[in-house]
């Protein structure tokens, strides 16, 4: 356990660092959306570009890993929804409430954290998993956002949704990847160092930036709210999330589906990853409660350096 803590702690210990830095002022508040910027538009699309074009184009289309993985983020997002959608939690809430249960936060986070965990081979099965995630996941929640607004307003929404992945440079940076890797192409010296030189900034600055984002969303959710409106989904997130994707796919291989233990193990660990930051973003954008979010993504973030650390030791045990 001690050797998992001594490659988990790093990780934490920056978004550590830029929650106490926002908290304290000492980041104000007003650089956050730059730093967001840097990272979602420059050194994260970088980073996954380099390790789309560096990993073999079979790990970037296991139909296995994207199938199963898509499946349990529909049992998690089915069972959020009917575990929180009462009287008092609309649809709005319910499905981005669910987005959060079942979104973790792979590209800020799992990339580089599963890269130094498990090898730069983890990546492809990662690369997999966001595609699955931004894609149907977060178009299926924020559909069902809508549903409180009549006839129309999810299918608008779900539209809005695939709009907004094609305006994310994330999903073109991994596409690219993946073509550079099928025909073997390499960018020019001087050009391939810049990008990797984005890209090994990418990991320090996203950590940082999601402390910063979560004090930021801490002090602007200055409401009142019980800890069952947001606790039990920050577990749901933790626990229950890398255990069905470890029952499914345990099942599947019984079952004869091709996936190799070392995938399992990557599926399972960014399962146990805590909550996406960037869902905060999205429920502010279209309306929900995003205090009730911010609690969800900090508890599950909190919490996240123990469970997730478990889970690292147990599966590598």
């Amino acid at each position: 356990m001690l050797n998992v803590l001594l490659v988990t702690f790093p990780f934490f210990a920056l978004v550590l660092g830029g929650f106490v830095a926002a908290r304290r002022r000492m980041l104000p508040l007003e650089a956050i959306p730059g730093l967001n910027s840097f990272v979602l538009y420059f050194a994260l699309p970088a980073m996954l570009y380099r390790f789309g074009s560096t990993t073999p184009i079979g790990q970037l289309l296991d139909a296995s890993v994207f199938g199963l993985y898509l499946l349990c983020g529909l049992v998690m997002v089915a069972l959020a929804v009917v575990l929180t959608r009462r009287g008092r939690i609309g649809w709005n809430d319910a499905a981005l409430g669910a987005l959060v249960a079942a979104f973790p936060n792979t590209g800020f986070m799992g990339v580089p954290l599963l890269a130094a965990l498990m090898g730069p081979s983890s990546v492809g099965t990662v690369i997999v998993i966001i595609l699955v995630d931004m894609v149907v996941t977060s178009s299926l929640c924020i559909a069902l956002s809508r549903l409180d607004e009549g006839e129309g307003g999810a299918v608008a929404a779900a539209g809005k949704a695939l709009r907004g992945v094609v305006g994310n440079p994330m999903p073109w940076a991994i596409g690219l990847g993946a073509v550079a890797s099928a025909v073997q192409f390499t960018l020019p010296g001087p050009v391939e160092k810049t990008v990797w030189l984005l890209a090994d900034a990418a990991s320090p600055v996203a950590l940082f930036t999601i402390g910063a984002v979560l004090a930021r969303s801490q002090m602007q959710a200055d409401h009142p709210m019980p800890l069952r409106d947001y606790v039990p989904v920050a577990l749901l997130k933790l626990f229950l999330h890398p255990l069905l994707v470890w029952g499914a796919g345990t099942a599947a291989v019984a079952l004869g589906v091709p996936l190799a233990p070392t995938t399992l193990t990557v599926m399972v660990l960014v399962a146990a990853l805590p909550s996406a930051s960037n869902v905060s973003l999205l429920a502010e954008r279209f309306g929900a409660d995003n205090g009730r979010i911010a609690r969800i993504i900090l508890v599950s973030t909190a919490l996240a350096f123990l469970t997730f650390s478990g889970a690292v030791a147990l599966l590598r045990a």
